[in-house]
């Protein structure tokens, strides 16, 4: 494999969420059809050029409370990342324990993982074909957020959850191969205006509806990338804080982008991302 060295920014293009006229509710449907692989959706994306900074050699600078995201080197135990039940089985207790060692959570408690793939000039939603999320976004609202701990915990136990604060981290992994094609773009949160920054869309399910946030373009936001991660390297991107008053930091968009500098003859990209809910005493 070639290397095009180590650039400090790339200029690269980002899609951004355009919402749908007349105040109309955004929405897209999570089933895609089944011959075009297609999902259905009421607004459109619009292509920016951003520049986006690479951070390698300056990680530190990073934290959950500060940007939004922080980086780590945490080597897996669990490397195939081929059977869900294995990784139910295996991964999700040493991440577990990854999310308590840099959060300090009390209770941590995983709720999906999405594996990606990138395959050129495939197409679909299924979890066996799933490629890089290319497009500005962030996993879940508010109203999310707290949607997920009634579905995900005791109901005996939300009251007193609710009452204290709750975060949705993401724990993001390349598998195999180094991240060099289709990196993860990242969003420091002190450049974003989340009331006009991040629109809700309604996520439509089979059974019921989610919610996330769509972002609009911000020439003033400040994107940041770590070239080149390693499967022993590992980003966590802060979906939700309970904490709002200013002092933290509440979210993170990111994106997947078509880096400029990366070698023509790169592995394929393969990732894998946690989702869980962090609760503290």
């Amino acid at each position: 494999m070639t290397s095009t060295g180590n650039p400090s920014t790339v200029t690269a293009s980002i899609n951004f969420y355009v919402p749908p006229d007349n105040g109309v509710r955004a929405y897209i449907n999570t089933s895609a059809d089944p011959v075009t692989g297609k999902r259905e959706q009421n607004y459109s994306v619009a292509p920016h050029d951003m520049v986006i900074e690479n951070v390698r050699g300056k990680e530190d600078e990073y934290t959950l409370d500060k940007v939004g995201f922080q980086f780590y080197r945490a080597p897996a135990k669990h490397t195939s990342f081929v059977e869900d039940e294995e990784i139910k089985k295996e991964y999700y207790p040493e991440t577990i324990e990854l999310y308590k060692k840099l959060t300090g959570a009390s209770r941590v408690v995983i709720f999906d993982h999405t594996i990606r793939r990138y395959r050129p000039g495939e197409t679909g939603a299924s979890p066996d074909k799933r490629q890089p999320a290319a497009q500005a976004h962030v996993d879940q609202t508010t109203k999310a957020s707290i949607a997920r701990v009634h579905r995900h915990l005791p109901a005996e136990d939300v009251p007193e959850l609710l009452k204290k604060r709750f975060q949705i981290i993401n724990l993001w992994r390349p598998i195999n191969v180094p991240a060099l094609e289709w990196p993860l773009a990242l969003c420091d949160y002190r450049s974003v205006v989340p009331e006009k920054d991040a629109l809700p869309v309604t996520l439509i399910f089979p059974d019921r509806e989610g919610e996330t946030y769509g972002v609009v373009h911000n020439p003033d936001h400040k994107w940041k990338y770590l070239r080149g991660m390693m499967p022993e390297e590992i980003v966590l991107i802060k979906c939700f804080d309970s904490i709002q008053d200013g002092s933290v930091a509440v979210f993170t968009p990111h994106t997947a982008f078509i880096d400029p500098s990366t070698p023509p003859d790169t592995p394929h990209r393969e990732s894998i991302e946690i989702r869980a809910l962090v609760f503290y005493d």
